[in-house]
Order: structure tokens, then sequence, then C-alpha cells
């Protein structure tokens, strides 16, 4: 009797979700907070000695969650610009150290710094400083020097994908969230984005973005820029989308298994495990050709926009390759999944 006693309260307190690291209720405060900016004596961060606002264990929020999310848990700011962490879905800030990302003609001569690479968070123990060019988010009015990673996720921790804020105030009131937070499914931290593993986006990214970056993709915005967010694919784009398999074969797609992580969309009906294609109904959102951290590729692509065929990626700017999910010499830009615009062309010649 016991035993049994003992093994049912192990399952209860294994699997009860207030036991989460980032639980408002019964989190480890240490882990982030100092009550007294010392250790044994010692500074808990030797680069503030006179301690911060938050009582934080480091100088800034984002060098925090850094601690525990640069190289593991998550792996979002990997050791080495050429040798990333495995794919999760969002990408990866190390890529904002680049000193070149300009795989375009005559980039090497003309380099473009990795801070044109994603969301500029501010980490200076970690290298990362506010983005030197843009000084609020591109359609809105975020500043960029607040940007960090609780600009976006609830260090205290909240029921969203991903800690991610909903409708309200964030960092002290410097800022209103307007859009709830997503609905989405991630997979595991430990795990790598495949087609058959990966994020599964249900509904609401682009308006999600929308907090920080306004609507200026969207239908109703005056300025008209081109690509559209939040909006349904349609019968010929999905079916496009459904049938193209690369460069190589494109019409040899089924929608059943048409699914590609590197090209995302959002439906209710995906799961973390779905492979099948787009229906009519289903939408473009931003996350369909941008990642959410940052990448190798100018405005964190999903794909490198600048250039012809795949396999020219960080050839100019010796960057890290963004590899081809066709693996294929001839394959061309991952627009040509929804706008299939590879007939005709020549293959690639050596």
């Amino acid at each position: 009797m016991k035993r049994v006693l003992l093994i049912s309260a192990a399952l209860c307190f294994i699997t009860s979700p207030a036991l989460a690291f980032h639980d408002g209720g019964v989190a480890r405060c240490s882990g982030c907070h100092t009550m007294h900016n010392s250790e044994d004596g010692a500074l808990v961060d030797p680069d503030s000695p006179n301690g911060n606002p938050w009582l934080l264990n480091d100088a800034t929020p984002s060098d925090v969650c850094l601690g525990c999310h640069a190289t593991r848990s998550g792996a979002v700011f990997s050791a080495d610009v050429l040798t990333p962490a495995s794919e999760k879905g969002a990408g990866n800030f190390i890529f904002l150290l680049e000193d070149n990302l300009n795989d375009g003609h005559n980039g090497a001569s003309n380099p473009i710094l990795g801070d044109a690479g994603g969301h500029n968070i501010v980490a200076p123990g970690h290298g990362l400083g506010a983005d030197g060019t843009l000084g609020m988010a591109p359609g809105g009015t975020f500043p960029a020097s607040s940007l960090g990673c609780s600009s976006c996720h609830d260090p205290h921790g909240n029921a969203s994908f991903r800690m991610l804020y909903g409708i309200g105030t964030i960092q002290d009131g410097l800022y209103t969230f307007t859009n709830a937070a997503p609905d989405a499914e991630g997979i595991s931290l430990s795990g790598t984005e495949a087609n058959a593993s990966h994020t599964a986006y249900k509904g609401g990214m682009a308006d999600w973005c929308g907090n920080c970056h306004g609507g200026f993709h969207s239908a109703d915005n005056p300025t008209k820029l081109i690509h559209p967010t939040g909006e349904t694919l349609g019968g010929s784009i999905a079916g496009t989308y459904n049938l193209y398999n690369g460069t190589d074969a494109q019409l040899g797609g089924a929608a059943a298994t048409a699914y590609l992580a590197a090209v995302p969309f959002e439906d209710a009906a995906n799961t973390t495990v779905s492979t099948a294609g787009p229906s009519a109904s289903s939408l473009v959102a931003c996350i369909t050709c941008h990642r959410a951290h940052a990448t190798s590729a100018q405005n964190m692509g999903r794909w490198d926009f600048d250039v012809t065929f795949l396999h020219e990626d960080g050839v100019e700017s010796g960057s890290y390759a963004i590899p081809d999910p066709y693996a294929s010499v001839n394959q061309r830009s991952l627009c040509n999944k929804c706008h299939n615009k590879d007939a005709g062309d020549a293959p690639f010649v050596p």
C-alpha cells in the first residue's frame, strides 16, 4: 500500500503543470532573480555591481533567458554561426553576430551585417545590441532599444503557445498588445524540425505579429505592400502547394504528404506531426516566409530571398547555408511552393 501511494504521489508531482519552471505560482524564482545581488559574498553578475530594477541575476532580461536557452533548452543562441543547433522552428539568434549575410551578386564585397537577419534582442552579455538601422519595429512603434526575449514571451509563464503574450501591457507598461496570442503547438525543445515534426500553426500568427508591426501586409492597408498575410490561400495556390515537390518534380507532390516545414501555413487542422498540404481555406501568415528569431538570410527569411538557386546560399557571404529541403542542385526559391514559376526555367549548369 505504501508503495502504491508513493507511486501515485510521484505521478501527480511529475505531471502537475504548476511545477513548470516558469509557472508564476510556484516557479523557482532564484533561477532568474537574486534578493541581494550576491552569492557567498560574490556578485551574482560582476557586470552589474549595483544590480538592476528587476533583481535579475544577469544584466538584462534577455541575458537571463539566454543563460538557460542559449545552447540548451531550445538552443536559440548556438555557439557558432556556422554550426547552429538543430532547427526547432523559430530560428537562431546566433546569426545576428554574422559579419555578412549578403549572398546576392557581389555580396562578398558588399557585406550586410547580421543585424539584418532577425529580431535584435538586447543582450550585451552575449554580444547583442539594439538594431543599428531600425529604431522602431517596421510598420509599428515598438522601440528597438527595448527589444528582448520578454518583449514577446512572458517570463513568468502563461497558457499561450511558447508563453507568448496576449492582449494587454508588456514590459512594465512600455507597450500594449491589442491582438491575442496565436493558436499553435510546438515540438519539444529537444526535438528537430522536420516535415512530419514541426510547429503546428493553427491561427492568429499574422495578427499577433501585427501587435508590433501593424497591418502593413494586410488587405486593408492603403500602402498595399504586395504580399498579404492572414488571408486564405484559395484553391489555386493550395493546389500548387500540394503538387509542387521541388524544381525537379514540380507536379510530383500529393496533398496527403505535401506539407513542407520550410514553408508552413496556418490551418486549424494542423498538428505537430501532420503531413497534409493546405486546403483553399488555409491561411498564409508571416511565419510562412519568416522565422521568429533570426536566420542566416536577410529579413529572417526561411530561405535566402536573394539567391537564384538554393545551393548558392552562403557562397558569397561565407555564412551558414540554410539546408535545401529538396537537396537538388536545380532547386530555386521556395516561393515556388505556392507560386510555381519554375516551369520552363533552365537547369543549373556548373
